[in-house]
């Protein structure tokens, strides 16, 4: 007996397939969770009936796959049994047929699968102890079957794989990721065994699609320990499959004359992922990355200093390969490419308005606010004490200042009328191209707002029109 509760729908879903004559066992993260205290959804469960016997107890139930699960929407459980307490009628329950798995060819999917007869059979195929106990009901308590010791593991915070390490990754590579990936939204550390055959195994990860290597490095990127997730990727030479860029940055020097930096490139790249205050992913791969152009650029001078000129401009060109590599969307490609071109952004205390103006342009009002975590994320990574200097400090007022009183090309002292009775031209867009290059020039010097000066500045712009 165990003193542990699951939610009405989940133990509802377990009462209907026993009162079936089958037995049915709640499995998985979902377990994982509850006894973590964590949210909960998606529940999943295991079962000796068939796919077919399943579908005849739950009606409106979909299967369409060889793996043996039927799916059930809470929306259609609800339907079947009126009086059951739903709080999530979008939510979509899972159940698996007990099975045992064979050949994985493609090092990520079974060559064959066949019908189990046992929750013990079961549960020796899965990943990790942590998501390896099922629980069920008998004689109206819930009783858990724990055989590879997850109970224990989750007390001492530890990913540990089911049995022989070597074989789960063999088995599916995308396990070497989702070991990491656990540490890092959990704030486990991973078993000596599990470690070591993550790194002997690293290689295998090349089986694995981009698109599913992006989602657990996303995933990581978005928990709560991203830092210590990409420690445990750089330790066991994950990181050199995935990010060979970025695994290229460590041992290049950054500390001389003249600079700040006290750590070499990647060091740096790493601590600055840890202090970026974004719990974005993108911003926060985007300050891992941020620097990434510096291996090219490394230069030595006479004097000692070391420099890394237009390493911004470099590093943007590597992050679009990397974003095409990762298939990532057009709007986080786009981001990406945006906070490593311009994270150079200079916060001189005498810039113009002008000159603020421009980087709002070329950063966008939206992401403004993650230009600055990636630069308090570099401050810190780079060895200085505090997350914002006076100037920083200034530069962001001033922004805030500029973007209330940001100019349109409404704001010009001609219009659309003035060029066309200037030019004597009919509308069209040769119209607004000539207000747009008046706007340009009014932006770099506001006092050049002046009606009479902007019609002679039509005519000498535009002299044969």
């Amino acid at each position: 007996m165990i003193k542990i509760s699951l939610p009405d729908t989940a133990t509802k879903v377990i009462k209907i397939l026993k009162e079936n004559g089958f037995e049915c066992w709640a499995v998985g993260g979902c377990i994982r969770d509850l006894l973590l205290s964590r949210d909960t959804k998606g529940w999943d469960f295991t079962t000796n009936a068939a796919p077919e016997e399943i579908q005849k107890i739950f009606l409106d139930s979909f299967y369409d796959n060889k793996f043996g699960t039927v799916g059930i929407a809470l929306k259609n459980l609800k339907k079947q049994f009126p009086n059951l307490e739903i709080n999530d009628e979008n939510e979509i329950y899972e159940i698996t047929t007990f099975r045992s798995e064979k050949g994985y060819s493609d090092r990520r999917h079974p060559d064959k699968v066949t019908w189990g007869k046992t929750i013990e059979e079961d549960l020796k195929r899965r990943d990790f102890t942590i998501n390896a106990i099922a629980v069920t009901l008998k004689n109206d308590q819930y009783v858990i079957s724990d055989q590879f010791g997850g109970q224990d593991d989750l007390e001492k915070k530890i990913i540990r794989a089911v049995g022989d390490p070597h074989e789960r990754f063999s088995e599916d590579a995308l396990r070497l990721m989702r070991a990491i990936r656990f540490a890092s939204q959990l704030g486990f550390t991973i078993s000596e065994q599990t470690i070591n055959a993550i790194k002997q195994n690293a290689k295998l990860i090349q089986n694995i699609s981009w698109e599913r290597i992006r989602d657990e490095l996303l995933k990581i990127l978005g928990s709560s320990y991203p830092y210590e997730g990409f420690v445990f990727l750089k330790n066991t030479n994950l990181l050199k499959e995935i990010l060979p860029e970025l695994e290229a940055c460590f041992g290049i020097e950054q500390k001389s004359p003249g600079r700040h930096h006290l750590y070499d490139v990647g060091t740096h790249s790493f601590l600055s992922l840890k202090n970026c205050p974004s719990s974005d992913p993108i911003t926060r791969l985007a300050t891992l990355l941020h620097d990434i152009g510096k291996v090219k650029q490394w230069k030595k001078l006479p004097s000692g200093t070391i420099t890394f000129y237009n390493h911004e401009v470099v590093g943007a060109r590597m992050v679009k390969t990397i974003a095409d590599r990762l298939s990532l969307s057009n709007e986080q490609k786009d981001k990406l490419w945006t906070l490593v071109r311009w994270h150079q952004f200079s916060v001189d205390e005498h810039q113009t308005d002008s000159a603020i103006r421009r980087f709002i342009k070329r950063v966008g009002v939206q992401r403004i606010g993650d230009m600055i975590d990636l630069r308090i994320g570099d401050r810190l990574g780079g060895g200085l004490q505090t997350a914002t200097s006076w100037r920083l400090k200034l530069y962001m007022k001033k922004i805030s200042d500029v973007q209330k009183h940001t100019p349109s090309v409404k704001d010009l002292k001609v219009n659309g009328r003035d060029v066309m009775k200037v030019l004597n031209i009919k509308p069209g867009p040769k119209v607004g191209e000539i207000l747009g290059e008046l706007f340009k020039e009014i932006l770099k010097d506001p006092t050049k707002n002046e009606k009479d000066y902007l019609l002679g500045r039509i005519l000498s712009l535009f002299p044969e029109n």
